[in-house]
């Protein structure tokens, strides 16, 4: 007895499935009672609402144009990291944490290397 072979894999493609999916999910008595729990407020829906339309319209169009609309979305996505100078980033880090740094200090507060009030 022989094994059928498996067909060639496809190149891969992102998962179209999820965004349906999640759209249904999204009124699951689960879901919003973990936004609640997690947030404080039910879920609306909107973002995932909008990827599963995304990803029919995109479903419609020819493969070039869905790749020319993916390259032009992520494009337009801003970076994760903010690039800064040195003195930029020295001046960025002393706005978020100078208040850290420059706080007084009470004489009970122990430091590395200070045991404290002496005991002499």
């Amino acid at each position: 007895m022989q094994r059928k072979k498996r067909p060639p894999a496809k190149a891969h493609h992102p998962s179209r499935a999820s965004p349906a999916s999640n759209a249904l999910m999204l009124s699951a008595p689960f879901h919003q009672m973990q936004q609640y729990y997690r947030y404080g407020n039910f879920d609306n829906c909107f973002g995932k609402w909008n990827a599963l339309f995304d990803c029919l319209s995109l479903k419609t169009k020819r493969p070039s144009e869905v790749q020319e609309i993916l390259e032009a979305r992520e494009k337009a996505k801003p970076h994760i990291w903010t690039y800064r100078t040195v003195e930029e980033a020295s001046a960025n880090w002393w706005k978020m944490y100078s208040h850290i740094v420059t706080a007084p200090r009470r004489p009970d507060q122990q430091f590395p290397g200070n045991r404290g009030p002496s005991s002499e």
